[in-house]
């Protein structure tokens, strides 16, 4: 199939809902056709009883928890740094290195990311509240917080509208035009995964975009720019010289111990994004600009069709954050994190009762099938399936001189 025959096989959802499903694995059935306004609004009706049952039920024990992660993250940093004060013994390094990358997953994942989204704010604890918190990442919780929250959780898998779809780098649907570019991809993802808090960082700045489409340097952009270069100085200085610095004759061991625990944090935080948002089977939207008329219900779907879990033990679900259960954070982003293992089963019997996929696979299956997806779309639609052995150098010749349209890269390959 190429790419006018891939489009021609996109459909409106029924029931007059205003975004297309784009086929993202070339089907020809669209996978919500056979539900109807009526369907849609029980979604909503059903979704919005299990969401009202646990903001009713939220207390005590929801409150120890975070409070007890929050105690058992600091406890285990601060063990961490103390042990790589002695970092030249080889055995403080691991034990050290392993501990403050613990903490920092611990920090980022089940912590920060779920106070930044509010999920405590009901306590009326300062001390873990969405307004006060700052986290252990080179982004400001501020600049994190309108990307994320306010851009990324409403405009759900729109192609270009929500820009974590890529994150502005990657080409993550068939429709999107190809080109020569993306051949880079895969380097690319890497690169971002070893950088991740950088990467997210430049990314909440809008960076990439304010280059490319030569925006200028306004007032606002200036102001944001320099809040998050001073988040970063401060990080790099706590973790790159404060840190190694105090151990004194330690100091390279100890430096080398603090990158190697970000680059463990940032390559578990992004494979931890890329099993919840760019698995084969992870729906993608097109639309110019949000359906102002979009229900509730429409939008519930719409997250159920664009996240993916993670199956697997207590442990995982923990260093996630409860990102494993990402089809159940993007159907309601600020209820307790905790509380998403237990409503997954009510959510996993609407999937099954309405005749949707539950996509969910254990961690080594979703990663390789979101980078089985990066590279597939590196290529332009249907590259692969017209390559033989004996033609490949004349089509791999073509491809590198083509910048053209991903059906008219695949001519000129031919």
């Amino acid at each position: 199939m190429d790419a006018s025959e891939s489009s021609g096989v996109r459909e409106r959802f029924r029931g007059g809902y205003g975004h297309r499903v784009t086929a993202v694995q070339r089907k020809q059935v669209n996978p919500i056709a056979h539900l109807s306004v009526e369907d849609i609004e029980q979604l909503r009706t059903e979704f919005d009883r299990i969401r009202q049952e646990v903001i009713d039920s939220r207390g005590a024990r929801d409150a120890r928890y975070i409070r007890r992660v929050i105690g058992a993250q600091r406890k285990i940093e601060l063990g961490s740094r103390v042990v790589l004060l002695f970092s030249r013994h080889r055995s403080a390094w691991l034990l050290g290195t392993l501990g403050l990358a613990l903490a920092k997953v611990l920090d980022n994942m089940e912590i920060g990311h779920n106070v930044l989204h509010g999920q405590w704010d009901w306590m009326r604890d300062p001390k873990i509240h969405s307004t006060t918190w700052e986290w252990d990442h080179a982004t400001p919780a501020s600049e994190w917080k309108r990307t994320h929250n306010h851009t990324h959780h409403r405009y759900t898998n729109i192609l270009d509208k929500d820009n974590d779809l890529g994150y502005g780098i990657l080409r993550v649907d068939e429709d999107q035009p190809w080109q020569r570019r993306h051949l880079a991809q895969p380097l690319w993802n890497l690169i971002n995964a070893c950088i991740f808090e950088y990467g997210i960082a430049m990314y909440d700045l809008e960076l990439g975009e304010t280059l490319r489409e030569k925006r200028g340097i306004t007032p606002e952009f200036r102001s944001r720019l320099r809040k998050t270069l001073h988040k970063v100085r401060r990080q790099a200085a706590k973790d790159y010289l404060i840190h190694p610095a105090l151990s004194g004759p330690a100091f390279r061991s100890t430096l080398t111990a603090n990158l190697t625990a970000n680059l463990i944090r940032n390559v578990w935080s992004h494979s931890v994004i890329m099993c919840g948002h760019f698995p084969e089977g992870v729906e993608t939207f097109e639309q110019a600009d949000l359906d102002p008329d979009e229900t509730r219900g429409e939008w519930y779907l719409r997250q159920m069709l664009g996240s993916a879990n993670i199956s697997g033990p207590p442990l995982v679900h923990l260093l996630s954050g409860n990102l494993s259960h990402q089809i159940e954070h993007h159907l309601f982003p600020d209820l307790p994190s905790n509380r998403y293992r237990q409503i997954a089963p009510r959510v996993r019997e609407l999937f099954d009762r309405f005749g949707l996929r539950y996509h969910t696979a254990p961690m080594p299956q979703q990663v390789a099938s979101a980078w089985h997806k990066v590279l597939r779309l590196s290529l332009p639609n249907g590259w692969l399936a017209r390559t033989t052995w004996s033609n490949t150098p004349s089509r791999v010749t073509g491809l590198l001189r083509t910048t053209a349209s991903p059906a008219d890269a695949v001519d000129a390959a031919a």
